[in-house]
C-alpha cells in the first residue's frame, strides 16, 4: 500500500510540475509524459488487436497475442529509454546526450509518420499523431539545449548591446 501512495504522490508532483512550469528545458518531465502517454495507448492497442483477432479468426488467438506483448514490452522499454535519457539531459546538459535524446526522437518521429500514412484503425492512428507531436516536442526542445551547449536555454538571445541592468538608489541604512 505505501508503495501504491508514493507513486500517486510521484504522478500527482509529476502532474502539478506538468502544469506549472515553463516549458523551456524540462525535457525529464516531458519525456515522462511521453513514457506513460504511448505505454498506455500502446497498451490499447495491443489489446484492440488481440481482441479484434480472437474475434474474427479465433485460430490465430495465440498466434497474434505473443507478438502483440512483445511489441508492447519493446515499446515501453524504448520509451522508458528515452525517459531516463531525457532526465539525463536535463541535469547534465551535455550536448553529447543531448544529440543522442534529438536523435532517439528522430527515429520515433520517423517511425510514427510512417504509422500515421499506413493506419489500421482510429486508435493507431490517434496513438502514431500523439506519439509525433510528443517527438517533436522533446526534438525541439533538445535542439534548444543543444544550441544553448550546456548552459541556461533562455527565450530569446539579444544581439548586439545588452540591456543596462537597474540599480536601485542607496537607501538610508547603507
Amino acid at each position: 500500500m505505501l508503495v501504491f501512495q508514493d507513486f500517486a504522490l510521484t504522478f500527482k508532483l509529476t502532474v502539478y510540475n506538468v502544469c506549472s512550469m515553463q516549458w523551456k528545458s524540462e525535457v525529464g518531465i516531458i519525456t515522462f509524459v511521453q513514457f506513460i502517454v504511448l505505454a498506455l495507448l500502446s497498451l490499447a492497442n495491443a489489446l484492440n488487436s488481440i481482441i479484434s483477432t480472437c474475434f474474427k479468426a479465433s485460430g490465430q488467438c495465440i498466434e497474434n497475442m505473443i507478438p502483440s506483448i512483445i511489441l508492447f514490452i519493446m515499446i515501453c522499454a524504448w520509451f522508458a529509454y528515452i525517459w531516463i535519457l531525457g532526465y539525463t539531459v536535463q541535469e547534465r546538459r551535455t550536448r553529447k546526450l543531448t544529440a543522442l535524446l534529438v536523435g532517439s526522437e528522430f527515429a520515433v518521429a520517423l517511425l510514427a509518420l510512417f504509422s500515421v500514412k499506413h493506419h489500421n484503425d482510429w486508435l493507431s492512428l490517434w496513438t502514431s499523431l500523439i506519439d509525433l507531436i510528443l517527438a517533436v516536442w522533446v526534438m525541439l526542445l533538445g535542439v534548444r539545449i543543444f544550441l544553448a551547449g550546456g548552459g541556461r536555454v533562455v527565450s530569446r538571445h539579444r544581439v548586439g548591446r545588452s540591456r543596462a541592468r537597474h540599480r536601485r538608489p542607496p537607501t538610508a541604512s547603507q
